[in-house]
């Protein structure tokens, strides 16, 4: 998923919700800074698997992986959607 895109993603969660797209990039970054604290070995491998351009790894990063999996048709292991549940709407 292209930068654009997901900039257009969070500008329509934001319209949907009445927020700011600020918020909306902070509220993805605070859940996945939660997601990242469990200490499942599993967990823990998914989030060092994403690719980054900086050291702490983005929303833009974790949509953009995940949207890449899935192009794949690679299967989302479980414990991501459960932990993620703003993607169905981002992604859409």
């Amino acid at each position: 998923m292209k930068d654009k895109d997901i900039k257009k993603a969070f500008q329509k969660i934001a319209k949907e919700q009445g927020v700011s797209v600020e918020t909306v990039r902070h509220e993805i970054d605070f859940a996945i800074t939660a997601a990242q604290e469990n200490p499942d070995p599993q967990i823990k491998a998914f989030w060092q698997s994403i690719p980054r351009k900086g050291e702490k790894v983005t929303p833009e990063d974790v949509i953009a992986h995940i949207v890449g999996i899935a192009k794949q048709k690679e299967n989302l292991p479980l414990f991501i959607l459960t932990q993620m549940d703003f993607l169905p709407s981002a992604i859409a």
